[in-house]
C-alpha cells in the first residue's frame, strides 16, 4: 500500500522565488508516497528537508535540488535507526531521479516534487557480538540476537565496550573493526564488532589555558586530577564539575591537547572562561498571612585569586504580614567560602550573621558566627560539619532568655533528583543532627531533624508526578524552656502544612504557644502537565507538634488544595491555594507564591 502526502508551499515562498528567480511563479509541491511501514511517515518527514519546516523556504531550484541529494542520506539514515534495512528511496523532481541531475545542470524551474520511500520490513539481530569485553562490561539488554535491530542499539553496545576499557586505564580504546551484513533474506543483520583495548594509559603533565584572574596553582589544586595514576575518564568529569561548582568559571572543559603524543602518558590541558568576578541578586516571595519577603545579596568570585567566593546576604520578611503579633524580620550575613581546602573535594566556610526575627509565637536577637567544612564525596552524596557559636536574647510564652551555647552541626544530603527545582523522577534525603552545649544558664542537648522526599512520573509521556516528603524533628536533652525559640518546631505554611497558618500549631502555653520537641510532617502532591508551560497541582499536608522529644502528648493539623504553576528558565512560579481540612488552628484561605516546586 502507497501512501500519498502532500505538503503544498505558500504563496508567499512562490511570489518572492518569482520576484529573485525567473521563471519559477507557481508554488512548489511536495508529495510522500510512503509504501511498507505507514507509522513512519512522521519520522521520514522529519529527517527530510523538502518535507520539513525547512522546506517552507525553498523556492530556488538550485535550492530544490541540494536539499533533495542530502534527503537521500537524511531518510536512509533516520530509517535505518529505526531497523529498516532495506529501503528504497527515490525523490523525483518533475519526474526526474534528483541524483541523475547534475549540479551545473538544475531546471530553471521545479513545479512538484515527489518523495517515493519504500520502508522494506523490520529487521532483527542475526549474530550479535562484541570482542574482547573489559571485566565488568554491562552491554545493552536488547543487543542479543533476535532483538530487533537498528544502528542505535549497535553504537551503544560499541560505547558500552570502550567505555568499560577507559574506566580501568585503557583510555586510547576503540573499535577496531566492525563487519555489520544485512540478510535480506532472512530480514536480519549480522554485527560483529572488534575492540582494540590500547596499553593502560596514565595521566601526565596538567596545563591551564585561559586563567586570567584566577593562579594556575589553584586551579590545579581545586581540579585535583592525579597526575602519575591510571587514567580514569571519571577524573576528569571530577574536575570538569569541582571547577564549575566554584561559580568563578562560565566554562570549563578538560581535554587532551590534539599535539600531545598518543601514548601510554596522557597530558592534560585545562580550559577555563572566567566569569565575571562581580555578582549581585534579588529575590521575592509573597504569602497570604506572613506578606512580602525581599532578599538581596553581593559575591565576589574570586576574591584572594583562588576562587574565593565573598558573599553578603540581607533579608527582609513580614513585609505587611497579617499574622497576629508577628512582626518584621531583618537578617544580614556574610559569607566566606575556600575551594579545595585540605583536599580537592573539600571547601571551608566561615558565616557571620545577625537576625532580628519576630515570628508570630516569640521574638529573638542573635548573633550566629562559625566554620564549617562540605565534603562533596559524591556526585550525589554531600557531607558538613562545622563549629558554631549562638548567642541569643528571646522572648515567648514561657518568658525573656538568654542563650549562649556553642554547637556542632553535621549533616548528609543524598541527592537523585532528576532536576532540583522541578523533579519528576528520583528522591532526596537529609539528615541533620546538632549537638549543642550551653553556658551560663543555657541547656546542654541536642537537635536532630530527617527530610525524605520520593518523586515517580508516570501516565502518556510522563505527564503525571506523583510528589511524596516525609520530615521528622526532634531535640533530646534539653527541655522547652531550656531550647533556643529557633530549635524547636512549629507547624503551617509552605514548607510543612500549606492551608494553616505559618506556625499555627504548637505547644499550648495558657492562651499562646510555643514550639514543640519534635515534628512529624507529610507532604504529598499531584502534579499535572497541562501543556508544555502550564501545569495544575493538587495537595494534601498534615503536621504533628510534639511536647516530648519523641511525640507523647501532642496536636495534628492538615490542610489541601490546587495549586497552578508556569515554568519559566529559573523554574515553575508556584501558586498554592489552600484550606484547612483538620485542627483547629485554621482561619480561612492561604495563597503562597514563589518559584520552584514546593519540595
Amino acid at each position: 500500500m502507497t501512501r500519498h502526502i502532500r505538503a503544498r508551499r505558500g504563496l508567499w515562498p512562490a511570489l518572492l522565488a518569482a520576484a529573485f528567480w525567473p521563471g519559477l511563479a507557481a508554488a512548489l509541491d511536495v508529495d510522500l508516497a510512503l509504501s511498507g511501514d505507514e507509522d513512519m511517515a512522521d519520522e521520514v518527514r522529519g529527517a527530510s528537508l523538502l518535507l520539513g519546516p525547512e522546506g517552507e523556504d525553498l523556492s530556488a531550484p538550485q535550492d530544490v535540488l541540494a536539499s533533495a541529494r542530502a534527503d537521500y542520506t537524511r531518510i536512509v539514515g533516520r530509517l535505518y535507526a529505526r531497523g529498516y534495512f532495506a529501503p528504497v528511496v527515490s525523490i523525483l523532481v518533475d519526474g526526474r531521479e534528483a541524483a541523475g541531475i547534475a549540479p551545473l545542470d538544475a531546471p530553471d524551474r521545479i513545479d512538484r516534487v515527489v518523495v517515493q520511500v519504500v520502508t522494506g520490513p523490520p529487521f532483527r539481530l542475526g549474530t550479535a557480538s562484541i570482542a574482547p569485553l573489559a571485566p565488568g562490561t554491562e552491554l545493552p539488554e536488547d543487543f542479543v540476537s533476535g532483538a530487533p535491530a537498528s544502528t542505535g542499539i549497535i553504537r551503544e553496545a560499541a560505547t558500552a565496550a570502550v567505555t568499560r576499557w577507559q574506566e580501568v586505564g585503557r583510555a586510547r580504546a576503540d573499535v577496531s573493526e566492525q563487519a555489520v551484513v544485512a540478510r535480506h533474506p532472512t530480514s536480519t543483520l549480522d554485527v560483529a564488532l572488534a575492540i582494540r583495548p590500547g596499553p593502560v594509559v596514565r595521566f601526565g603533565n596538567v596545563s591551564v589555558s585561559g586563567a586570567e584572574n584566577v593562579r594556575t596553582g589553584r586551579i590545579l589544586q581545586i581540579a585535583g586530577i592525579p597526575e602519575g595514576e591510571i587514567y580514569d575518564p571519571a577524573e576528569i568529569e571530577r574536575a570538569e564539575t569541582r571547577l564549575r561548582r566554584t561559580g568563578t568559571f562560565r566554562a570549563v572543559a578538560v581535554e587532551e591537547p590534539e599535539s600531545s603524543p598518543r601514548g601510554e602518558v596522557m597530558p592534560l590541558d585545562i580550559t577555563v572562561v572566567e566569569a565575571l568576578p562581580r555578582r549581585i541578586g534579588a529575590g521575592a516571595e509573597i504569602n497570604s498571612n506572613t506578606g512580602l519577603a525581599l532578599q538581596g545579596y553581593w559575591m565576589h568570585r574570586n576574591l584572594l585569586g583562588g576562587a574565593e567566593r565573598l558573599r553578603f546576604d540581607v533579608a527582609v520578611e513580614g513585609i505587611g504580614t497579617q499574622v497576629e503579633d508577628d512582626g518584621i524580620d531583618y537578617r544580614a550575613s556574610a559569607l566566606f567560602t575556600r575551594p579545595a581546602t585540605f583536599r580537592s573535594d573539600t571547601d571551608l566556610s566561615f558565616r557571620i550573621a545577625v537576625e532580628r526575627v519576630e515570628e508570630p509565637n516569640y521574638r529573638a536577637d542573635r548573633l550566629v558566627l562559625g566554620p564549617e567544612l562540605t565534603r562533596y564525596a559524591t556526585d550525589d552524596l554531600t557531607l558538613t560539619a562545622g563549629v558554631e557559636l549562638l548567642v541569643e536574647e528571646s522572648e515567648d510564652a514561657t518568658g525573656r532568655r538568654t542563650f549562649q551555647q556553642v554547637s556542632f552541626p553535621v549533616s548528609a544530603e543524598y541527592d537523585r533528583r532528576n532536576d532540583a527545582l522541578d523533579p519528576t523522577d528520583g528522591y532526596y534525603a537529609q539528615a541533620t543532627a546538632r549537638p549543642f552545649a550551653g553556658f551560663g544558664d543555657s541547656e546542654t542537648g541536642a537537635r536532630a531533624t530527617l527530610d525524605l522526599r520520593g518523586f515517580q512520573a508516570f501516565g502518556p509521556e510522563d505527564r503525571v508526578v506523583a510528589a511524596l516528603r516525609f520530615e521528622f524533628g526532634t531535640v533530646v536533652g534539653s527541655s522547652i524552656e531550656g531550647t533556643p525559640p529557633g530549635y524547636l518546631f512549629y507547624s503551617g505554611g509552605t514548607t510543612t502544612v500549606r492551608g494553616q497558618p505559618f506556625q499555627s500549631l504548637g505547644v499550648p502555653v495558657g492562651d499562646e504557644i510555643v514550639g514543640g520537641l519534635s515534628r512529624a510532617v507529610v507532604q504529598s502532591e499531584v502534579r499535572f502537565a497541562v501543556t508544555e508551560k502550564i501545569g495544575a497541582v493538587g495537595f494534601l499536608d498534615a503536621g504533628f507538634i510534639g511536647e516530648d522529644s519523641f511525640g507523647g502528648t501532642g496536636e495534628i493539623h492538615a490542610g489541601a488544595g490546587l495549586g497552578a504553576r508556569y515554568k519559566t528558565g529559573i523554574g515553575p512560579i508556584r501558586l498554592d491555594v489552600g484550606l484547612p481540612v483538620a485542627g483547629d488552628t485554621g482561619n480561612g484561605v492561604q495563597l503562597y507564591i514563589g518559584i520552584g516546586q514546593a519540595f
